[in-house]
């Protein structure tokens, strides 16, 4: 039996390259993860989770915006921000969640 040869579509892994950059950050990661945990907030909620300035917040909520990791949903003078998608949500609990012997967790 022969294994066919691997060939990948650029196109798909780009994509894939360019969500795990948008990832590839310890605050995004974190509000991924309470996004994913606490479902919608607003960045007042956030900021205060996670004690950094609002601005912080703001330009890394922006970030996960563009790459289309979280959706704002306005509710009045504020915007809520959620994960929507199910594996963007099984991703950010695995990578969050995961022991691996070569990550210290001290």
């Amino acid at each position: 039996m022969t294994k066919e040869p691997f060939k990948p579509d650029v196109e798909v892994l780009t994509n894939m390259a360019e969500l795990l950059k948008a990832l590839a950050h310890p605050v995004r990661l974190c509000i991924m993860y309470g996004l994913v945990q606490q479902g919608p907030c607003n960045v007042t909620h956030i900021q205060h989770c996670l004690d950094i300035p609002q601005s912080t917040v703001s330009q890394h909520l922006a970030r996960l915006r563009t790459a289309g990791l979280i959706v704002g949903r306005r509710s009045g003078v504020e915007v809520h921000y959620e994960v929507v998608d199910p594996f963007i949500k099984d991703l950010v609990t695995m990578v969050v969640t995961a022991n691996p012997p070569y990550i210290s967790r001290e």
